[in-house]
């Protein structure tokens, strides 16, 4: 793919935002056009080009989605209608044009009172392999609502059905959905952009042996009826609508928080995030009001592909947090950041994915440290440098190292990587050291409240910053700073640096047993580390170690038998790069038994290095693929080609 080029001068475009607009400006930083096999959005002066959507909206808005679904797990589909109702934009439209992927549609009707209804002509165009078809469907004159009816593909991206023997209890089957970034079109037809936010009210009629939860508000149901309604009150992006039907119960942990999942598994959760509760009025003291109602957390099995998604009101969590001391709550802490950064103010294009992740990323860590203290707060910064240097290693196309992206012609999951959330933070972090913790506070929670449920692009961001922030300080940033800090592919030198003391005594022990010291001194003083500190002791190793040490090691502090699964990953990618074969038969077990990429992935990039290796992976991945979520399988489909 050929880069792009980029203006000298970022945030120079800025001053031309105030006369051009927001959507003008962006065209020039991306300095790019879709390709024609690429779905073509707005290209009004008022709103950015999504280039991962087809929808037209110049002429047509979404402003409410109704669903009436049914799930079926024989057919693993979910089937029924789809009402949106949507402002027009322009009033000679008379074509609206939604985002689908594999759906099987069925009719399409117009109505302009939600009482009458007219069956429309439509047509599905044909398919690309990144961003699904356009469903082009007749707007008569008059008009402001469809209804679809169609049902979704068994092979949905945005869909996981799982049979029993894949579930914690083992008796029943589960389904849950991911959206981001654009998988919502594979089993709802819609405006399937960022750019676009709308209330949502939902029917989902399931076994009456489940339980439906969606991220929205529940409304009372008859027990046992196997019909559940919700209704979201604030305007989301489509890759926010989320959906899990299960054998599900749930555990409150707070007036406003509690947790659902498995029988098996809700009593751990809820003791692991129990202070959640804390958390929210930590970040509302910080940035702000809490303004989704409820926040819970639902534990899926082990299958999700990521750690949190932050559906609001309802993140969706991977069951490998729960490790019993609350070391790896920092999750918890980034998706409730994403109720402010992501979720409040949203990025309008995946192109501007850095201003929902580095945001989270930086509050994370404001979050964790006003809760847990410096000191872990401090260890998750250093372990973020650590993935943003591996990230930026495995990335091949070369500006998906920036936080600007190009983005022409790809699925917006293609150039995924930690890059956004890590270097954005550091920029942010930048900004504190420059300006102060008090007023870089204030101007952070200033952002969230004017820019409340809207999607913001990078030149508003900017914009908003010279006007709120720089001008404050003349000189203490310059335009220069800035622009590398967006389009620079490594870590700029002037970026304030995070420090550990934890992890620099964690390296002192590690050294001392390299030079030959006692393992059970080791062992003693490894007694008392967190995660964190066995992660960075382990993964800071040389790469290359003699059989004796690895087995002294893994004998004394039971590596290999780690229940820890982050521990685990990085003790498994050790034993690879030192064909430790004693860890294989449980790292096999580890793979097939969950699928969260950002642990999976690497062990199997890992075993690509030789062919050995390569016919391990093949071998695991036969038997993993069926468990894992279809956007692992793409992954690691990719690697294993």
């Amino acid at each position: 793919m050929s880069l792009r080029s980029f203006p000298e001068d970022l945030t120079a475009n800025v001053r031309w935002l105030r006369i051009a607009g927001a959507a003008a400006v962006l065209l020039v930083i991306a300095g790019c056009s879709p390709p024609s096999a690429a779905p073509i959005a707005s290209a009004s002066t008022h709103r950015p080009r999504d280039m991962a959507s087809y929808a037209n909206t110049d002429a047509f808005v979404t402003r409410h989605l109704s669903l009436d679904l049914t799930a079926d797990f024989d057919k693993r589909t979910l089937a029924g209608t789809a009402e949106l109702r949507f402002d027009r934009r322009d009033p000679g439209a008379q074509e609206i044009v939604l985002d689908t992927r594999e759906l099987q549609i069925q009719k399409a009707e117009a109505s302009s009172d939600g009482g009458t209804w007219t069956s429309t002509t439509y047509r599905l165009d044909p398919a690309t392999a990144a961003f699904g078809s356009a469903l082009r469907v007749v707007v008569p004159q008059g008009a402001d609502r469809l209804r679809i009816t169609y049902a979704s593909s068994p092979s949905a991206r945005g869909l996981q059905w799982l049979l029993p023997e894949q579930t914690s209890g083992k008796k029943h089957p589960f389904l849950f959905s991911q959206a981001q970034a654009i998988h919502a079109r594979s089993f709802i037809p819609l405006q399937d952009t960022p750019g676009v936010r709308m209330t949502y009210d939902a029917t989902i009629r399931v076994p009456k042996d489940l339980v439906a939860v969606m991220a929205a508000e529940a409304k009372p149901s008859e027990k046992g009826s196997g019909i559940f309604s919700f209704h979201m009150p604030q305007p989301i992006p489509s890759y926010l609508i989320a959906l899990a039907i299960g054998d599900l119960a749930f555990k409150p942990m707070s007036e406003r928080t509690g947790v659902w999942a498995e029988p098996t598994t809700v009593a751990a959760a809820a003791k692991e995030f129990e202070d959640t509760e804390q958390m929210i009025k930590t970040t509302e003291a910080l940035y702000g009001p809490y303004r989704w109602g409820r926040y819970d957390l639902l534990v899926l099995p082990p299958s999700f592909p990521f750690g949190g998604m932050e559906n609001p009101r309802v993140t969706f969590a991977t069951p490998t947090v729960i490790v019993g001391d609350k070391s790896l709550v920092a999750l918890v802490a980034h998706e409730l950041a994403h109720s402010w950064s992501g979720n409040l103010v949203t990025n309008a294009t995946w192109g501007d994915f850095w201003l929902n992740e580095g945001f989270t990323t930086y509050l994370e860590r404001r979050i964790v440290e006003q809760v847990y203290g410096r000191r872990l707060a401090d260890m998750e910064r250093i372990i973020g440098l650590r993935d943003l240097a591996q990230a930026r290693a495995d990335l091949s196309v070369p500006r998906d190292r920036s936080l600007l992206p190009d983005l022409a012609g790809r699925d917006p999951d293609d150039a995924y990587s930690v890059v956004p959330y890590e270097q954005g933070a550091l920029f942010l972090s930048f900004l504190e050291s420059k300006f102060g913790r008090g007023a870089f506070d204030a101007f952070l929670r200033r952002w969230f409240d004017e820019h409340a449920f809207e999607s913001v692009t990078t030149a508003q961001f900017l914009e908003f910053l010279s006007t709120h922030l720089l001008s404050t300080k003349p000189g203490a940033v310059t335009d220069a700073q800035i622009q590398e800090w967006l389009n620079s592919e490594g870590i700029p030198p002037f970026a304030v640096m995070p420090k550990s003391d934890a992890l620099e005594k964690v390296e002192q022990a590690r050294d001392a047993w390299l030079k030959g010291g006692s393992v059970d001194t080791l062992a003693a003083t490894a007694s008392a580390w967190s995660t964190q500190e066995w992660v960075h002791f382990i993964d800071s190793l040389p790469r290359k170690l003699d059989a004796k040490q690895l087995e002294a090691l893994d004998r004394r502090l039971e590596l290999t038998a780690s229940p820890n699964a982050e521990i685990a990953h990085v003790w498994f990618r050790l034993a690879i790069a030192n064909g430790y074969k004693t860890a294989f038969p449980a790292m096999e077990r580890y793979m097939i038994s969950i699928g969260r990429r950002k642990l999976i992935v690497p062990l199997y990039r890992d075993l690509t290095a030789t062919p050995e290796g390569k016919s391990l992976a093949k071998q695991i991945y036969t038997k993993a693929r069926p468990g894992y979520h279809p956007m692992a399988q793409g992954t690691v489909d990719g690697l294993l080609k």
